[in-house]
């Protein structure tokens, strides 16, 4: 497993190394300041399995972050950090292609979990911000953010009827991504087979 991480404090980089050493031992993890450099070592190792992404970095916001990944990498999922619990930041980045959204402060095991969340294809949302007392979701613990940008992708390949094999190669990745993808696209229509997701996603107003 091989995670990068970004974020222009030094001591909050081994901080996330040390959680990460408890998700894995074995894990690699790819260190950088800035987006820059995020972008650059995302360029030069294709088999990153996530980025930990730090919201507030110094030559960019994770929204712009997100957007530029989104473009050159959009299989690659980015779990966006942040330090404050700001419910809007958290909805703006789940918008924006983002696989989840944790604040910084929490405890070690919520990160890990998030991680674990991400890494199986799922989105991870943090309840307590979308249902923070005066939201518009305030009292509803079933919001859920729409799919991201790779899981539209795939999500488009269902919809022309085509196989796991045909998916991977329109979208250069492999069949193990693309069957990830398809498991957490399953669970977020709570559907049992493709046909039923696509029928959920048409009456979900998915028009791709």
């Amino acid at each position: 497993m091989k995670i990068l991480v970004v974020d222009d404090h030094a001591l909050v980089r081994e901080g996330l190394r040390q959680v990460l050493k408890i998700l894995d031992e074995n894990v690699e993890v790819l260190e950088t300041e800035n987006c820059a450099g995020a972008f650059e070592l995302a360029q030069q190792h294709p088999d990153i399995d996530l980025i930990l992404l730090d919201y507030h970095l110094p030559d960019m916001n994770g929204l712009e972050a997100l957007d530029t990944l989104g473009r050159k990498h959009p299989e690659l999922p980015v779990l966006v950090l942040s330090g404050s619990a700001n419910q809007q930041i958290a909805q703006q980045v789940l918008r924006s292609g983002a696989s989840g959204y944790i604040n910084k402060s929490g405890a070690s095991e919520e990160l890990i979990h998030a991680i674990e969340r991400v890494l199986n294809g799922d989105i991870y949302h943090p309840e307590d911000l979308l249902t923070q007392p005066g939201s518009q979701h305030e009292g509803k613990v079933d919001v859920k953010p729409p799919l991201t940008k790779r899981q539209e992708r795939v999500l488009r390949g269902l919809i022309d009827g085509l196989p796991n094999r045909d998916i991977s190669a329109q979208l250069h990745v492999s069949e193990q991504t693309v069957k990830t993808h398809v498991a957490a696209i399953l669970r977020y229509f709570d559907a049992q087979n493709r046909t039923q997701a696509v029928v959920a996603a048409a009456r979900s107003g998915y028009r791709i």
